[in-house]
This record gives structure tokens, sequence and C-alpha cells, in this order.
């Protein structure tokens, strides 16, 4: 059983228009400017929701959370700015977004998978740099209340019930975390979910305000998240 559900996501952006209009692009979403400056993309269901932050400081180190994409071919990324990024040897290719220089993976699909999934939402799974991906996949498993899976190859993933993406993926990385995570998801919880996810090795980074009505939570490794309770 879950301790929180999946909510959506939120990107930090230095420039606010250029990186909604990218990522609605690269995820198949559509945008919606809003009065304060910030955006949200939007899909066919609230869980494909993805919230464009705007922040004062520039992205500075490789992202430990990065979105996997679903691509036709890498020429139709570059069309939209990103750019590639050498010194990877992977079956897919690492880019950078045209906001920040953030990192991405276009998986490319070829015409027969494109056949078989004609959704325009093209998000396949979010990367999550780690030092103990076993660990943190059984931390998240067990909050989302879903299943772990390893194939003993240096990372592992789990599929939280609900989500419009295959998996979260934790893979080994050598490098400490050092700055706050521009790609962060959010949860829903019940009234004592924020004290049983403390209990649980979580921390509270801040809490709730009028203006912001959520509460502000790293898990164990430091990745920051946003617990919202459920209404009703």
């Amino acid at each position: 059983m879950s301790l929180v559900r999946f909510k959506d996501f939120s990107i930090d952006a230095n420039d606010v228009p250029a990186a909604s209009a990218f990522w609605a692009a690269a995820l198949g979403l559509t945008v919606e400017a809003l009065p304060d400056g910030d955006a949200v993309l939007r899909g066919p269901t609230p869980q494909h929701t993805v919230w464009i932050n705007a922040v004062p400081e520039p992205r500075t180190v490789k992202q430990r959370v990065h979105f996997d994409v679903h691509g036709r071919s890498v020429a139709e990324y570059e069309a939209l700015g990103a750019t590639r990024l050498p010194g990877w040897d992977t079956p897919w290719t690492v880019m950078g977004d045209p906001e920040s220089g953030g990192e991405l993976c276009v998986f490319e699909r070829d015409d027969d998978w494109w056949s078989a999934h004609p959704q325009a939402y093209r998000l396949y799974e979010v990367g999550v740099d780690a030092v103990d991906h076993p660990s943190m996949t059984a931390w998240w498993a067990d909050v989302l209340g879903s299943d772990v899976d390893d194939e003993g190859r240096g990372f592992s993933w789990t599929t939280p019930p609900g989500v419009p993406f295959e998996s979260l993926v934790f893979q080994n990385v050598p490098e400490p975390k050092t700055v706050k995570n521009r790609i962060h998801w959010d949860v829903t919880g019940g009234p004592d979910a924020v004290d049983e996810l403390v209990r649980r090795g979580a921390s509270v980074l801040r809490g709730p305000a009028e203006q912001t009505p959520w509460t502000v939570m790293a898990d164990p490794e430091g990745n920051e998240f946003c617990v919202f309770e459920e209404e009703g």
C-alpha cells in the first residue's frame, strides 16, 4: 500500500518561455502561461502536468534527475534546439536542452513502434543519479507502493501506480549531490504523510506557508520533492 501518490513534475528554468516551448514539444504537451510568469504544461490527465518555475540560479552541474524521451530521430530534437553532448558511449543519445543545457536522453523508435504508440506524449522514463541505487529504488518503491526491478547492471527501477511513464530509474554515479535538482516530482498524501516520510528517512526542507501550501522535502540522498495534502 502506498504512503504517497505521484502527482506531477516541476522544472526550474531561468527562461520560462524558452523552457516551456522546448519541453512542450519534447514531451508532447501544451503550454499555458501563468500570470506570475511561470508556466504549466498540460496533457490528457493531471499526472501529465509539468510546472515550469522561474529561478534565478543557473544550471552549473550535471543534472541528477533527467528525462528520457521517445523520438522519431535525434534530428527532430536538434530542430527544437537541443544539442548532442560529447563523451557518452550509449545506445541512446544524450542531449542538452536549449534553455539550460540540462541533460535528456533520446531513444529513437522505428515506424513500427510509432504505429503501435500513436499518442503524442513522449516521456519514456525518469533517470535519477544515486550513490546507492538499490537503497534509493527500494525507498521510493516503498513509499509509492510499487515493486523493485533490478537486473544487477548498476541501476534499478520502479514503476509507481498511476504514472504516465514507464519507470523511475536510479543509477549509481561517483559524484555527490551538490546543488538543488532542477527537475523534481510532487506527490500527494494524507495528513500524516510528512511525519511518516520523516520516520522513513526523508527530511523537511520547508514547511507549508500561505502562498505555498505544500511541504518541500528531501529523500534520504537529498533529492527534493514536494508533498501536497490530499483533498477530501
